[in-house]
């Protein structure tokens, strides 16, 4: 066989075998994208609730149980509760919905007794005794035993009837070592306690000890580790202490002292694999909410049901009960997972997008060099009478066989990664791109035969007008491309993001690359002859020819373009998201923790607040007050809306925060204001005050907080920073109300020591959160015991937080996929234009030009190409976020007082455009080294003077 044809073939082969790659990465990319996100989506779910159930499990049904009252149950009545508490979480479970089946998983039975008066050497204390099948194991005691059922409950019932003189069967309860050391406990001891209203003695007698350890539990309940010293004052106690006892000893407390008792049955959602994925679903989200509807009605209906009078009758265990309740954060966490997740989908959406159009601009790219190469073969065809058309049919079926191939393997791979539970494999999509890559080939051997087969009629009837035509049409469609990308980013802003599908998004990168290109191919020759008019004073030829023919081939580097800068936009934009979200989230954990650490609920609770501003590692403090105030012009009368009054000591936010904004106005605006500040406060005057924009400094107005009149006169505008600044985030979370600062002195002095809200702030480089949440029993959101925050937890949260996870994992996959198609593209483009090159360097080299000159004359040809599309990504990818802001909320992956400001990692940008201009200097080298490997009469034929040279 001819050595050319085998060549060609050869050639061929490879540029075919390139476009079934193509074909196979565009099918499983196009295929494979819902099922793979919601892979993405199920496991950053999984790792939400995970984490929402860090401090306590999902589920929680519980109910009031009155042991001395028996109800009416199949099979008579359970004498103890320690039968009865198992059989009715058999019960719960029954009553558990098909759609949850599986993912609920036991996590504990507790029952908790109210507090009951103990004197101990001199102390009161307040004794809460506790039953958790999940406490400490035999072989946790370091001294004793666990605690045991005390004898048959006949004397409980005596007891129960003893009134005040009265004494219960002694019980039995164990302790944590460090409970033993404060108190000074020991094996045996028998504990005086007196129950309810009735003030019923008992006796609990001491069996044992165990070692605290990090358990769930004692995180749950620290006093079960730790006792806690309280002011007498405000308690009546002097310590609140937990211990462990068994149910049956609950029980005859329960009976001598009718003191109430609460049984809580808990229950974990475990999510994993397909589970996650199918849950992840907008469908599955839906129905998991349903289901835990119908899971609390069923409850109840088991439990409950009416009396002969028609009233709601409850038994738990053969125990008359109240209705069973149910707790659940799942709801607002599933909830919250589906706005966040639809914002972090339409994100990968749009990286996937631009995935395919790089795709598909390589498959353009690599069908140019297969059509460049038999270019001299179809015009031979073609000067024999074959057909446009025919010879594009012979090239869809050369190409079939490679494109079926490819789209067999992409199918075939998408169906491996797709896993169960989620949605289907996008069949259509994935046919419809291996369709397109497949007809690139065939439509441009049309065009470019059908154009040889013109320039073979009649190349001299190209005249002034039909050039004017060309450049009509080139204008026209370029003017379309940039309407199609104008009208693409309206519709998104406009409309927002839609639920299923959205081939708006999905067009709308390719769009807006393609406008870009526009712009750049318009644009940037312009600097570049700039340059070369420059060169041409100055000595040398190189710069000049070089960036000349640079300038000259702007036009036909379109594709070339579109690949960079699609490749380093969507780095770019990828990178800014999750900048921006990192960012926001570490200022949404300022914004809800107020300092390192905040105390929200501080008035309320004094005596922990005091014990909290004197744990170990807390250096200073600040107290924040907010009272809701309805606003009336004290001239005017006019009603002016409701604002927040929020109270704060200059001052101490100063020394405790210098780089405060809200401290520095305070100091520099309000200590100078009229009316009452700091150290003048008299009552009857008026509280001076920092006002959000809006009122004008002078301007009064008065307002009825806690029960009084209170008069609110303005002397400065908070500055914007102010306003979010993290000291008045605990006071003010989730508020929209306007902002009015004043300092606590005044504050407290005209509008009383009752709040609305109160914080405490703990600043301190030290602080241990561990040791704070020993200090605050029970402190959650809701709690009347306050709810704890701390910084360092919040951060670390964000950090591992599933979602941006998720984001950040698909970005990266697509952003390294575009990258290494851009690779392949920008190298196949190189060779497409590597001819003209090489003529152009051959005549100078006829001319004298040096080895290294030749080099330098390739590098500055390409040079411009890269700089001037990593300029148009780099601000394209800028531009994203703004452009799709409305459709695009950030805000909703960090929460916070206000949007995320924009933050920009320009390293994987910055990598990428070095890797490319890398890539264009080693291809300056080699066509370098190839030149003068070759002889000028291979590349300089005569009668061939190639076009455009």
């Amino acid at each position: 066989m001819d050595p050319v044809t085998l060549r060609e073939g050869r050639a061929d082969l490879a540029l075919l075998v390139c476009v079934a790659a193509l074909v196979a990465l565009l099918t499983a990319s196009a295929a494979a994208a819902p099922p793979l996100l919601d892979r993405l989506a199920g496991r950053a779910l999984a790792s939400r609730v995970d984490a929402a159930q860090r401090s306590a499990p999902g589920v929680e049904f519980s109910s009031a149980v009155d042991t001395e009252q028996a109800g009416e149950r199949p099979g008579g009545p359970v004498n103890t509760l320690g039968e009865g508490l198992p059989e009715s979480e058999r019960a719960v479970r029954r009553a558990e919905p098909e759609e949850l089946r599986g993912l609920l998983v036991r996590d504990s039975t507790r029952a908790e007794l109210q507090p009951a008066r103990s004197p101990l050497r001199g102390e009161s204390v307040a004794l809460s005794l506790l039953y958790a099948d999940d406490g400490p194991k035999p072989r946790e005691y370091v001294q004793g035993r666990p605690p045991g059922a005390p004898s048959p409950l006949g004397g409980a019932g005596a007891g129960a009837g003893a009134g005040a003189a009265g004494s219960a069967e002694p019980v039995e309860a164990a302790f944590s070592t460090r409970t033993r050391d404060a108190l000074k406990l020991r094996v045996g001891e028998r504990l005086t306690v007196q129950l309810g209203t009735r003030q019923t003695r008992a006796q609990v007698v001491v069996t044992g000890f165990f070692a605290p350890g990090p358990s769930r539990l004692g995180r749950e309940v620290p006093l079960l580790h730790t006792p806690l010293k309280v002011a007498r004052e405000a308690t009546g106690y002097d310590r609140q202490v937990f211990g462990l006892a068994a149910p049956e000893a609950l029980e005859t407390l329960q009976r001598a002292g009718r003191i109430q008792l609460t049984a809580t049955w808990r229950y974990r959602l475990a999510l994993r694999g397909d589970d996650a994925v199918a849950l992840a679903t907008a469908e599955g989200r839906d129905r998991f909410q349903r289901a835990l509807l119908q899971y609390q009605q069923g409850v109840n209906d088991h439990f409950c049901g009416q009396d002969e009078f028609g009233g709601q009758r409850c038994t738990v265990g053969g125990h008359t009960a109240s209705a069973v309740s149910f707790t659940s954060a799942l709801p607002e966490v599933v909830g919250e997972f589906g706005k966040e997740w639809r914002q972090a989908r339409a994100v990968v959406s749009f990286a996937l997008a631009s995935l395919i159009a790089v795709s598909l601009a390589t498959c353009v790219v690599t069908a140019l060099l297969a059509v460049r190469r038999r270019a001299a073969a179809h015009r031979l065809q073609r000067a024999r009478g074959a057909s446009a058309l025919g010879l594009a049919a012979i090239r869809a079926a050369q190409t079939a066989p490679f494109a079926l191939c490819g789209a067999a393997l992409g199918f075939g791979a998408a169906h491996a990664a797709a896993p169960e539970g989620a949605s289907g494999l996008a069949y259509g999509s994935g046919l419809a791109v291996a369709v397109c890559a497949w007809l690139v080939l065939p439509v441009l051997t049309y065009a470019g035969v059908r154009d040889t087969g013109a320039r073979d009629r009649g190349r001299q009837e190209a005249s002034d007008g039909h050039r004017s035509t060309r450049a009509a049409r080139r204008i026209t469609a370029e003017a379309l491309v940039v309407l199609l990308a104008a009208g693409g980013v309206v519709a998104l802003r406009s409309r927002g993001l839609g639920t299923g599908p959205d081939p708006v998004l999905a067009a709308v990168p390719a769009l807006l690359g393609l406008a870009t290109v526009v712009l750049l191919v318009r644009c940037y020759p312009l600097p570049v002859r700039a340059a070369a008019r420059w060169c041409a004073r100055r000595r040398g030829a190189v710069p000049l020819i070089a960036l000349s023919r640079a300038a000259k081939d702007a036009p036909a580097r379109g594709l070339a373009l579109l690949v960079l800068v699609l490749t380093l936009a969507t780095a770019v934009f990828g990178s800014m998201v999750a900048g921006t979200v990192s960012e926001g989230r570490r200022a949404a954990a300022g914004w809800e923790s107020g300092a390192d650490a905040s105390f929200v609920g501080a008035r309320a609770n004094p005596e922990v607040a005091r014990r909290l501003a004197r744990a170990p590692g807390v250096r200073h403090t600040v107290t924040v007050d907010r009272a809701g105030a309805e606003l009336t012009g004290a001239r005017d009368g006019g009603r002016y809306g409701r604002a927040d009054l929020v109270g704060i000591d200059a001052a101490a936010l100063r020394r405790a925060a210098p780089d405060s904004v809200l401290g520095r106005a305070l100091e520099k605006d309000l200590t100078k204001g009229r009316g009452a500040g700091p150290g003048t406060v008299r009552k009857g005057a008026a509280i001076s005050v920092l006002a959000e924009s809006g009122p004008a400094p002078g301007t009064t107005y008065t307002s009825r907080i806690g029960g009084r009149s209170v008069r609110i006169e303005v002397v400065g505008t908070l500055p914007g920073a102010a306003i979010r600044d993290p000291a008045v985030g605990p006071v003010r979370q989730g508020r929209a109300e306007r902002l009015l600062v004043a300092d606590r002195a005044a504050f407290e002095l005209l509008t009383g020591k009752d709040p609305e809200e109160s914080a405490l702030l703990l600043y301190g480089s030290g602080i241990d959160g561990d040791a704070l949440r020993a200090l605050v029993p029970r402190a959650a959101p809701g709690s009347p015991l306050g709810e704890l925050r701390i910084k360092a937890e919040a951060l670390a949260a964000g950090r591992d937080d599933g979602v941006l996870a998720a984001l950040s994992t698909a970005h990266t996959v697509c952003a390294l996929l575009a990258a290494l198609l851009a690779f392949l593209a920008l190298v196949l483009d190189l060779l497409l234009s590597a001819p003209e090159r090489g003529r152009t360097a051959a005549q100078l080299r006829t001319l004298g030009l040096g080895a290294r000159d030749t080099g330098a004359l390739q590098l500055l040809q390409l040079l411009p190409l890269v700089l001037a599309a990593a300029a148009g990504g780099a601000v394209l990818g800028a531009l994203l976020p703004v452009l799709l802001e409305p459709a695009l909320k950030l805000r909703e992956f960090t929460g916070g007082p206000a949007d995320p400001a924009p933050r920009v990692d320009h390293g994987p940008a910055a990598v990428t455009a070095a890797a490319f201009v890398l890539l264009v200097a080693a291809a300056a080298a080699a066509e370098t080294w190839l030149a003068r490997r070759r002889g000028l009469g291979r590349v300089l034929r005569v009668g061939e003077t190639g076009e455009g040279t």
